[in-house]
């Protein structure tokens, strides 16, 4: 299974959240500049981020985004669901697009919808405390200066 690069962004958006003091501000440029991504689609998941309750953002002069949860409420396996378009591995998952001869007698969906149940169970096991552990080496590697 692939992330769709929405998810990939809202999980670097927040692992970046998480390697800041939780009461300084950070901006979408200098996060789409410390990754190296389109500010334009970054926008979008900070937005959907903001709507899901998992970031606050601060409006007006001075503004800003930051974690709107402590890192160990957030559960990787939920931002996943909620980020995720669909997890139609193949085409039988989806019900209105699957023109599969097989689906009523196949053995491989049901495989195939065991094994994302269990990469989501593995993804459900882990917060974004988890997955910043080391906030003072990312902070080295997302906020160097160009010259660095």
């Amino acid at each position: 299974m692939k992330l769709t690069l929405y998810t990939d962004y809202s999980l670097r958006v927040l692992l970046y959240l998480a390697s800041k003091p939780q009461d300084e501000l950070s901006n979408i440029k200098e996060i789409a500049d410390s990754y190296q991504i389109s500010k334009n689609h970054l926008m979008k998941v900070i937005h959907e981020l903001g709507k899901l309750g998992l970031i606050e953002t601060i409006r007006g002069r001075g503004g800003g985004i930051r974690l709107a949860l402590s890192p160990e409420d957030i559960n990787i396996g939920q931002v996943v669901r909620q980020t995720e378009e669909d997890f139609h591995l193949v085409e039988c998952f989806d019900p209105s697009a699957n023109r599969c001869a097989i689906t009523s007698i196949c053995g491989l969906k049901h495989v195939l919808f065991q094994a994302l149940q269990a990469y989501l169970a593995v993804l459900d096991q882990y917060t974004l405390k988890d997955l910043a552990v080391n906030p003072d080496a990312m902070r080295q590697l997302l906020f160097k200066k160009p010259e660095d």
